[in-house]
């Protein structure tokens, strides 16, 4: 089933991604009940892809995936077309599925928010997403934890200083001021930092992605602060 929406012009477009037709009725419900405009859902991703296909036609903005999809999909595969079409990942899932969701948010994801999880917190987690913030919560930080692979990235003291700084919102003609070091010097190191990234598989080429690395590293503990999507 595929439905499209014909309301809530300027409202934070949102798909919802689950093969049980029960959940994507309960949350297209919640969805528009919280303002936000239901463009789709479906039950697999290359249903929901295809709906966006007409030139022109706009990605949603956050879309609500299901990590156990009947059609057999791979996790990384699902995110990662969902992120290639232009849209964010809220990853939907049974929060003991630890090992897929550590998948999700390796391959990009912006956080999970378990299906047990109130209705509230759902729709706020949404708004997250949807404000170009990685979601930071209990979920994420317990399948990190168990994931040796995330701590890969070997930086050193001035990196992380960097890195901590930048990430938390500061351009990086400040982050050299705060650190008393040249602006060239400071793009060697977030260079550095990237470049280390890839080399774990872990790319980072903008500054949310790096805002995530932070996170998942444990250098940022914290999102209070907003971090931009473009390239530095």
């Amino acid at each position: 089933m595929t439905e499209q929406s014909d309301g809530g012009r300027g409202a934070t477009t949102v798909a919802i991604v689950d093969d049980h037709e029960a959940v994507r009725l309960g949350l297209r419900a919640a969805c528009r009940d919280a303002g936000y405009d239901v463009v789709a859902d479906t039950a697999d991703v290359p249903t929901l892809l295809a709906a966006f296909e007409d030139p022109g036609s706009e990605p949603p903005r956050v879309v609500l995936l299901d990590l156990s999809l009947g059609d057999g999909s791979s996790v990384t595969d699902n995110v990662r077309s969902v992120l290639a079409s232009g849209s964010q990942v809220l990853v939907h899932s049974i929060a003991d599925r630890v090992a897929a969701v550590r998948e999700a948010l390796a391959a990009g994801a912006a956080g999970v928010i378990p299906k047990s999880s109130p209705t509230s917190a759902v729709i706020a987690a949404i708004a997250t997403v949807a404000r170009g913030e990685a979601l930071n919560n209990v979920e994420w930080a317990s399948a990190i934890e168990a994931d040796r692979d995330f701590a890969k990235a070997q930086l050193g003291r001035r990196e992380r200083d960097v890195l901590h700084l930048y990430a938390s919102g500061l351009p990086l003609k400040l982050v050299a001021q705060q650190l008393g070091i040249a602006h060239s010097t400071a793009r060697e190191y977030l260079d550095r930092i990237r470049a280390k990234y890839v080399e774990v598989g872990r790319p980072a080429p903008t500054k949310v992605d790096l805002l995530r690395r932070a996170v998942e590293d444990g250098i940022l503990p914290g999102l209070d602060a907003e971090a931009g999507d473009g390239r530095a």
